[in-house]
């Protein structure tokens, strides 16, 4: 049997996608050991030193068994010395005991307990919590996350006013077990125990301790729009994250949008390990390919899952992302409306029912009339009399009244009344119940979402300029026009963009304009970047000698004219087949390596720097064609002429070698250079604008001077190595510092401006849409301000709309751009 436990070793291993090394920093089981009884070299096998490897491996039930009947007929192979054989015949919890009784979390044989069984079996499996060291790089980085999400959260609590003036009151009750698991799959159980009733029903206090006590750590919220399930997810995570309730060796909830997830395109710790990587991007840190204390945040159980959104996942995506997650053990949290949740549930083909795995699920129930007398007049710091606003308008039981109670159901509405009938606002609430106004619940929920913009965006006395909040100096006063209009067209990009999305993500707000106007867009920027220094060098060579305008002008011209299409076409040939998005930097450049920085793998430098190549190759073609044409039109040369094609072969290949070659070289030695952004830098939409942009701008302190170095002396030794074949060939010094500093300069403000997220930022959203009227010329400062005034939330380092039927409404109520 010895040559079976290798085997199935190596199988669970590698099912569980672990290296010998990774799985000795899990179990604490030495690689070379694991290496030897893989093979079956030792013939010292331990219960504890298995034991170990399968809790780091999280081995199905089946997998145990199997192991312990290796083990035990291994025992029987081998003489039994004190106390059984190998001298540890009883495992302790969670070991394998061969058969007999196991502890916690460990092997049962499945026989009948033996004379030497002493401990029961458990009354619930509880989930185990993997294997982790007490401190080392992935501890630190978990806690770092914790710490920074509790943050994150505890600010976002407040900028909704959960909190102002009470939590509403959300209340919880348990759903139809027709569309959830069995209670003993929920708790766990052990075959033969009888599960009790799982009592789910509360509030919103105490959403963590009800979550810690499911024993499969697997919950689903469902509730209807605009019920309040993002409020209840984000008050779980902050519930997890109390310093009094969390240890270190539990996971770190966060927070995903579900909706964006495509279960067909990504796999899900793929995606979650995106998804971290973008609103966390310290988390590119360690010494291996990027995105490596991520995707080991996820890997090694760090990480619980929160998935909000599960219905606004496109409707053919659902049941595909439920087979997803039914097909992991990992404990997560999802949301969902509820005929959403049950549609996916149920098979389209013969009707049967397959819920989430091991989830215990609540629904939501609606704010009752009481909640709303008790709240409204509070919030809105309305007299609390019985001739008050509210209690005038809720106290009733005619039909228009009873209308706005079903209306006012839910936290939204709440949310969208107390905004434009609260405090210091001149409306009365009693118009709400005017039944000819309002002859309908619909007709009162589009007047409620219709006067929330007009209501924050209403003119305000000025304000004196401040130095923090939303505005740096005085703030701006948008009308409720404008604001409408570009909020409608933020809106209508989510919409119509192939499948809904929620994030407005600032990198991709310039994808509204079509491929091909930005591919223009581009080739204009490329083309001015190398042409001004030419023009800029002219100018300078005619202060103190020969004037030569019109060779001047027609030079920069066609160079620029030539780095122009070039980047046009290569810009238009990544957006159309290689549906290329330039998502903002993880890193930042640090010339000067600290403790722990890491090294950046070789495949990045090979992988930046071949790009580079391959974009410098055809720079110095097409830069070669257009100077060419210029010859032809200004120096009567002919294209059919002999001379003229092999000028242009000699040009491009050696223009095409010099800028590759220095291209190649300065691009990946700067890849060398970077390092992951710290903490602060991705907290908020604006805080990784403004790292990226800090990014960009030392990119070209170093590039530019580089490039110019490299162009320089590279063609020198280009023209070198081929003037034995092509020669003669000529590079004099005045055309090293010419070539080379227009090289430097253009190739780098190129680079800069037109493929990379922030330059991209800078030309489409900060000059084109505004010049278009789609957005204002201060976008960062409008989405900035559009979240203090409650239109917008953040979610990581993107905003959204605050709920999703906002998006709607400004996305369907009409189109000014038309």
């Amino acid at each position: 049997m010895a040559d079976e436990l290798g085997p199935l070793l190596r199988e669970l291993r590698e099912r569980a996608g672990l290296s010998q090394l990774r799985l000795e920093e899990r179990s604490g089981v030495s690689a070379t050991h694991i290496s030897r009884l893989e093979t079956g070299k030792s013939r010292n096998v331990r219960r504890d030193t298995v034991n170990r490897l399968l809790d780091a491996m999280d081995p199905t039930t089946e997998d145990r068994r199997r192991m312990a009947s290796v083990l035990t007929e291994l025992d029987g192979d081998r003489p039994a010395g004190p106390g059984g054989p190998d001298g540890d015949r009883s495992a302790g919890p969670g070991g394998v005991d061969g058969g007999r009784s196991a502890g916690p979390g460990g092997v049962d044989g499945g026989g009948p307990a033996g004379p030497g069984a002493s401990t029961p079996p458990p009354a619930e499996i509880r989930r185990r919590r993997p294997v982790r060291p007490a401190s080392g790089p992935l501890s630190e980085a978990a806690d770092q996350l914790a710490a920074e999400t509790r943050r994150r959260w505890q600010r976002e609590e407040e900028q909704r006013l959960v909190l102002d003036p009470y939590p509403l009151p959300v209340r919880r009750r348990s759903v139809s077990a027709t569309i959830t698991d069995l209670d003993a799959n929920i708790r766990r159980l052990p075959p033969g125990a009888v599960a009790a009733p799982l009592d789910l029903s509360g509030d919103q206090h105490g959403i963590g301790d009800l979550y810690r006590g499911i024993g499969s750590g697997r919950l689903v919220i469902l509730g209807q729009a605009g019920s309040g399930k993002s409020v209840l997810a984000m008050r779980l995570v902050l519930d997890l994250l109390q310093d009094d309730g969390r240890t270190g060796a539990d996971p770190v909830p966060v927070i995903f949008d579900i909706g964006s997830w495509d279960p067909t395109a990504h796999t899900l710790r793929g995606w979650l390990t995106g998804r971290l990587l973008r609103d966390h991007p310290y988390l590119a840190g360690g010494s291996s390919p990027v995105g490596a204390a991520a995707a080991a945040l996820v890997d090694d159980g760090h990480i619980l899952p929160v998935l909000d959104g599960f219905d606004e996942m496109a409707e053919g995506l659902r049941r595909r992302a439920l087979e997803e997650l039914n097909r992991t053990s990992l404990p997560l949290v999802l949301t969902s409306r509820p005929d959403e949740y049950a549609a996916a549930v149920r098979s389209a083909t013969d009707g049967t029912v397959t819920p989430l795995k091991w989830a215990a699920a609540v629904e939501l129930a609606e704010i009752t009339p009481a909640d709303l007398l008790e709240y409204m007049p509070r919030a809105t710091r309305s007299p609390l009399a019985a001739d008050g606003p509210w209690d005038r308008t809720l106290r009733g039981r005619t039909d228009p009244e009873v209308r706005l109670h079903r209306v006012l159901s839910t936290p939204l509405m709440v949310f969208l009344a107390r905004t434009v009938y609260g405090e210091g606002k001149v409306r009365d609430p009693g118009e709400l119940t005017d039944g000819s106004r309002f002859p309908t619940e619909d007709s009162l929920r589009r007047h409620l979402l219709a006067a929330f913009v007009p209501t924050v965006y209403r003119p305000r006395a000025a304000e004196e300029p401040t130095a923090d909040g939303p505005h740096r100096g005085r703030p701006p006063q948008w009308t409720p026009e404008h604001a409408q209009r570009w909020l409608g067209h933020l809106a209508r990009d989510l919409v119509r963009a192939g499948r809904e999305r929620q994030d407005i993500a600032w990198w991709r707000i310039g994808h509204s304009l079509s491929t091909s106007t930005r591919a223009l867009a581009v080739a204009a920027v490329s083309a001015l970047c190398v042409a001004l220094p030419v023009w800029l060098a002219e100018a300078l060579i005619a202060v103190f000698g020969e004037v030569r305008f019109v060779a001047a002008v027609t030079e920069g011209a066609a160079l620029g004219l030539g780095a122009g299409i070039t980047a046009g076409v290569l810009y238009a040939g990544m957006a159309t087949f290689g549906g290329s998005v330039f998502a903002p930097s993880r890193v930042r450049l640090r010339l000067r390596r600290g403790p722990g920085a890491g090294r950046r793998p070789a495949r990045t430098f090979a992988a930046r720097s071949g790009a580079m190549v391959l974009a410098g190759l055809a720079m110095g073609v097409g830069v070669s064609c257009t100077l060419t044409l210029q010859r032809v039109l200004y120096q009567d040369w002919s294209f059919t002429s002999a001379e003229v094609l092999r000028v242009l072969a000699t040009d491009a290949l050696l223009l095409g070698l010099i800028f590759g070659m220095a291209f190649g070289a300065v691009f990946g030695l700067t890849a060398m250079l970077e390092a992951p952004l710290d903490v602060s830098s991705a907290a908020t939409p604006g805080s990784l604008l403004a790292a990226n942009r800090r990014t960009v701008r030392a990119q070209l302190c170093v590039t530019v001077p580089a490039l110019a170095l490299a162009i320089a002396f590279g063609g020198g030794l280009v023209c070198g190595l081929l003037d034995p074949l092509l020669g003669p060939l000529v590079w004099l010094p005045q055309d090293a510092v010419v070539i080379g500093t227009v090289g430097g300069i253009g190739g780098g403000l190129s680079y800069a401006l037109c493929f990379t997220a922030w330059g991209q930022w800078l030309i489409f959203v900060r000059l084109l849409l505004p010049l278009q009227g789609r957005l204002p010329w201060r976008t960062d400062v409008f989405l900035r301000d559009a979240y203090h005034r409650g239109v917008l939330r953040r979610t990581g380092a993107v905003y959204q709309f605050r709920h999703v039927h906002l998006q709607h409404h400004f996305a369907h109520a009409g189109d000014p751009e038309g």
